[in-house]
């Protein structure tokens, strides 16, 4: 029988055009490639894009005012420290900070994104003193004093040394590590402060009075969090339901546990 090469290339034609069309929607501008890593879903599965609310209340005993963490790494000889007043519960609430982590760890596809802090020197001390931020993000450390201030931290998930600098400059540092950060100042062996760096967007300082309040959390369950730095972390799993608000209120102690580093 005699071969037409008209028919031959129609019939190789037909056997190539289905991988021959996969292969060209790879090639499509903008379209992704076969490896690409989607979006990972919400606690939930899926199930739900509503997000619902985390609201409360924080109280803490009098133990967290009772003695004070000493966060001096020498003994400054030179000059004598500034003198510090007990701090109030409401004082120490402001150093508590609630902060939610998923039961089933995922990549947060619609997170806010790192942004810019500011703990500034002022009145030789930090301020603010406990600072939470979402790893990958700045911080900014300007010095408001009339004389000379140094930064520096020797901790695992970020050490550094921003050197001496005067009134009116300001440092910066990236802190893409999630870990506790102490700071302190050379010049000033009385000067600290903690930076609380979380690999989560769902984090809140209280109130004066305790209140917090976290919005906009994709619905699941999670581990609530409460975080002081004299105080045991306390925990407790709840679960977010689409568009409604759960509740978690908590009582911090003080605790010979120290947070590590």
């Amino acid at each position: 029988m005699a071969h037409h090469p008209a028919s031959n290339r129609k019939g190789i034609a037909g056997l190539l055009r289905g991988p021959l069309i996969l292969s060209l929607l790879f090639l499509v501008p903008g379209a992704p490639p076969a490896a690409a890593q989607m979006p990972s879903s919400p606690p939930d599965g899926g199930k739900s894009s509503e997000p619902g609310h985390l609201m409360g209340v924080i109280s803490v005993g009098p133990e967290l005012t009772a003695r004070k963490i000493d966060f001096q790494l020498y003994a400054d000889v030179k000059r004598q420290a500034a003198e510090r007043s007990t701090p109030t519960l409401q004082e120490e609430i402001r150093n508590i900070v609630v902060y939610l982590e998923p039961e089933i760890p995922f990549r947060w596809s619609s997170a806010s994104p790192a942004s810019k802090h500011v703990m500034q020197q002022a009145k030789e001390s930090f301020e603010p003193h406990v600072l939470p931020i979402l790893a990958g993000s700045t911080v900014d450390f300007p010095n408001f004093d009339p004389f000379f201030h140094n930064v520096f931290s020797l901790s695992l998930a970020s050490g550094f040394d921003l050197g001496h600098y005067p009134r009116g400059q300001s440092r910066s540092v990236t802190f893409d590590k999630p870990g506790i950060v102490k700071v302190f100042c050379h010049l000033h062996a009385d000067m600290s402060a903690v930076i609380l760096v979380l690999d989560t967007p769902f984090f809140i300082i209280p109130d004066r009075e305790g209140a917090y309040a976290i919005r906009g959390i994709p619905p699941g369950r999670y581990m609530v969090k409460v975080w002081h730095e004299r105080a045991k972390p306390v925990s407790r799993a709840i679960r977010i339901e689409p568009g409604q608000s759960a509740s978690a209120s908590f009582h911090v102690p003080i605790s010979e546990a120290a947070s590590g580093e």
